[in-house]
């Protein structure tokens, strides 16, 4: 099954903001915009990932699925120095186990200071994973 998910958050841009494959849902790059309009809202830093997770979130939900859900995350942040303030955020929108992640410093426009884009499986959560020692 293939479904195209337009709920949760808008883009501007000619995308998908998520397409479920089977039992895998494929976020795309999500970034501190409103959810309703697509136009960017500009921050600090923290409220920028804030804002980008808090999109994450209205996507899952709209198919009943919570940030538990995701197992890869791929993020992008704007400087180096604030990886720092994104690994403290991470942890509290993310709980342990965590999702598989890659991050990617000094690859953004200017006018955006993170980005994420994640793969959510939809019939389980990491906690009701087997963990592998």
């Amino acid at each position: 099954m293939l479904k195209i998910i337009n709920k949760g958050a808008k883009s501007d841009l000619p995308f998908s903001p998520a397409i479920q494959v089977g039992d895998l849902v494929y976020i795309s790059g999500q970034a501190s915009v409103d959810h309703n309009t697509g136009k960017i809202i500009s921050g600090t830093i923290e409220e920028e990932i804030y804002k980008t997770l808090d999109n994450v979130k209205k996507i899952l939900n709209s198919i009943n699925l919570t940030p538990d859900n995701i197992i890869n995350v791929k993020a992008y942040v704007s400087k180096q120095e604030d990886i720092k303030i994104y690994n403290q955020i991470y942890k509290d929108f993310f709980v342990a186990p965590y999702p598989t992640r890659t991050t990617i410093v000094n690859a953004l426009p200017s006018f955006l200071k993170f980005e994420i884009d994640c793969i959510a499986y939809a019939k389980e959560t990491r906690k009701q994973a087997v963990i592998e020692s």
